[in-house]
């Protein structure tokens, strides 16, 4: 498996990691870990059709995951302008530097800066990695013409259905997309850092539930042992602040009483009871 996969990364010209739409933060952290791993040594991008959790935030480089697929082509709009209010567009180079007109028709005024909307579209990676997911819905994505001639490339923890398209798939069980990504890096040679060791410890302990999920093998606490050997960090276990017990709750715990003062009875409670009846039956 990992020869086969250090080729097909190895010959890749542009690689887009593709994260499935609501990703769990394992799928997250498994993602970026091998985006990391793959960024000093190829042109790489990540991205993700949902926007990022506040969770997700306690992972390094999760600002580099971007909603869009692909960055082949920089396109500009203009946001709340009439088209028909242009007369022309024209571009000219001076000095080495590229520079846009925009010319309005008589009378009208040009676009203001806060109507103009940069974005990118069309997919440039040759090889497509997807990180878990179940089927194709997961990566909505993957219909357009961009991904018609990409290579795909699938690790996760089961299988993923795509219908007609062919992937290369990298799925089996194990505890976590974490452990995976851990177990390929490992084994193709990549860079693996403190900061690419973190995110797959997190990873590992979010996605097999703190090692209680009935993937977790014995290769799963070794790859967790390398990675902390790598560097990599556990996070601090959140202190439960101490309550009080009720009194008595804790066995050996003396339990104090509150003296009840003590009062003599009523003479004629000691007396003779005499009952007198009214009728003879």
């Amino acid at each position: 498996m990992e020869n086969s996969f250090k080729s097909l990364i190895d010959s890749a010209s542009s690689i887009l990691i593709l994260l499935p739409s609501k990703p769990y933060f394992d799928q997250v952290a498994a993602g970026l870990s091998l985006y990391l791993s793959l960024m000093g040594q190829k042109n790489v991008n990540i991205s993700c059709p949902s926007p990022m959790l506040v969770e997700f935030n306690r992972l390094v480089g999760v600002n580099k995951i971007v909603t869009e697929t692909g960055n082949k082509n920089l396109t500009l709009k203009f946001s709340d302008y009439p088209a028909d209010n242009i007369e022309k567009v024209s571009y000219d180079i001076e000095n080495g530097e590229f520079k846009l007109m925009v010319v309005p028709k008589p009378g009208f005024t040009s676009p203001k800066k806060e109507q103009i909307d940069l974005n990118y579209s069309g997919v440039s990676a040759d090889t497509v990695i997807l990180v878990g997911g179940a089927n194709e819905s997961h990566f909505p994505n993957l219909s357009t013409k961009d991904f018609e001639a990409a290579k795909l490339i699938h690790i996760g923890v089961r299988g993923l259905s795509l219908g007609n398209k062919q992937i290369m798939s990298f799925a089996k069980p194990a505890s976590s997309a974490s452990e995976l990504v851990a177990t390929l890096i490992k084994q193709s040679g990549y860079s693996l850092d403190a900061d690419i060791a973190t995110n797959l410890v997190m990873g590992i302990e979010e996605g097999s539930n703190r090692f209680t999920n009935s993937d977790v093998t014995a290769e799963t606490f070794e790859i967790f042992a390398q990675l902390l050997k790598a560097g990599g960090q556990r996070l601090p276990t959140q202190k439960v602040e101490r309550a009080p017990f009720p009194q008595g709750a804790i066995p050996g715990e003396e339990i104090k009483l509150e003296k009840v003062e003590k009062k003599e009875a009523p003479k004629d409670w000691l007396e003779p009871k005499i009952f007198k009846g009214t009728s003879v039956s």
